[in-house]
C-alpha cells in the first residue's frame, strides 16, 4: 500500500514535463491518476504507463468547465504555456489566453472539486506557480501576472478550505528541464541578443546561485510530499525550487 493508495488525483497538463513526472510520482504511490491534457493522445499514452486514465480537455474553454463536480481528493494545478513579448508588442489574445488558463482554469477546477472534498473532510490542492509567482522578469506580463494570480488564489483557497480538512499550497519552480523551457531557447537568445548556446548560463542560471537547473522529477517529490499526510497542516505556503533566485 503506497502513501497515496486510495486517493483519487487530477493532474492538469499531465502528458509532459513537470505534469508528467507528477502523475508518474503519484502512481508510484498508490493513487488512480486522471491524466488531463489538450493533448489527447499524449495523455491517453501517459495514462496506459501508469494505470490511470485520460482526460482529453481544453482548459482554456473555462466557459465550457464551470458547472462541472470533480470527484477527486487531489488537484494539480500544472497546464502552462508561455509567451514573451515586451508589453508594448504584447497580443492581447495571447495575453488573455495565458490568464485564461494559467489563473481561470485553476479557479474553475479548485470550484469543482472542493464540494467533494468538504463533504469527505479531506483534500489537497497544489498550485504549480512559478519563481514568478514572487518575482517579475521583463518581457513576460501576461505569465508573471497570472503566476502572482495564482498565489493570491492558492492563499485565499487555503483560507476557506483548511477548516474542512483540505489545504492549497504552491510550488514555485524557477527554470527547469522541461519541454517549456527548452521551447523558450530560441526566443530568449532573440529577445536578450544572445547565442542560443547561451541562453543556459545568462538566462536560466543567471539568478542561482545553484549552478544546474531542476529536473521534472524534483519539482514531483514536493507534489507528492504536499498530497500526503504528513503535510496535513502546511497550507497556503510556497515551496521555492530555484536555486536561490528568490533569496537574492
Amino acid at each position: 500500500m503506497g502513501e497515496l493508495s486510495n486517493r483519487r488525483a487530477l493532474v492538469t497538463g499531465g502528458a509532459s514535463g513537470l505534469g508528467r513526472a507528477i502523475c508518474e510520482a503519484f502512481a508510484g504511490a498508490g493513487a488512480h491518476v486522471i491524466v488531463a491534457d489538450v493533448d489527447a493522445e499524449s495523455a491517453v499514452a501517459v495514462a496506459g504507463e501508469i494505470g490511470g486514465e485520460a482526460w482529453a480537455v481544453n482548459l482554456a474553454d473555462t466557459s465550457a468547465l464551470d458547472g462541472t463536480d470533480l470527484d477527486v481528493d487531489i488537484l494539480v494545478n500544472n497546464a502552462g504555456i508561455q509567451r514573451i513579448h515586451p508589453i508594448t508588442d504584447f497580443p492581447l489574445e495571447e495575453w488573455r489566453l495565458i490568464n485564461t488558463l494559467m489563473l481561470e482554469a485553476p479557479f474553475v477546477l479548485t470550484k469543482a472539486a472542493l464540494p467533494t472534498m468538504y463533504e469527505r473532510g479531506w483534500g489537497r490542492i497544489i498550485n504549480l506557480s512559478s519563481i514568478h509567482g514572487l518575482r517579475a522578469s521583463a518581457n513576460k506580463s501576461a505569465y508573471v501576472a497570472a503566476k502572482h494570480g495564482l498565489m493570491g488564489l492558492t492563499k485565499t483557497t487555503a483560507l476557506e478550505a483548511g477548516p474542512h480538512g483540505v489545504t492549497c499550497n504552491a510550488i514555485n519552480p524557477g527554470y527547469v528541464l522541461t519541454p517549456l523551457v527548452k521551447g523558450q531557447i530560441a526566443d530568449q537568445a532573440k529577445t536578450n541578443g544572445i547565442g542560443e548556446d547561451e541562453v543556459l548560463e545568462q538566462v536560466f542560471l543567471g539568478h542561482s546561485a545553484v549552478p544546474k537547473l531542476a529536473e521534472p522529477e524534483d519539482v514531483a517529490a514536493i507534489a507528492l510530499f504536499l498530497a500526503g499526510d504528513n503535510a496535513a497542516v502546511v497550507n497556503g505556503s510556497a515551496h521555492s525550487i530555484d536555486g536561490g533566485w528568490s533569496a537574492a
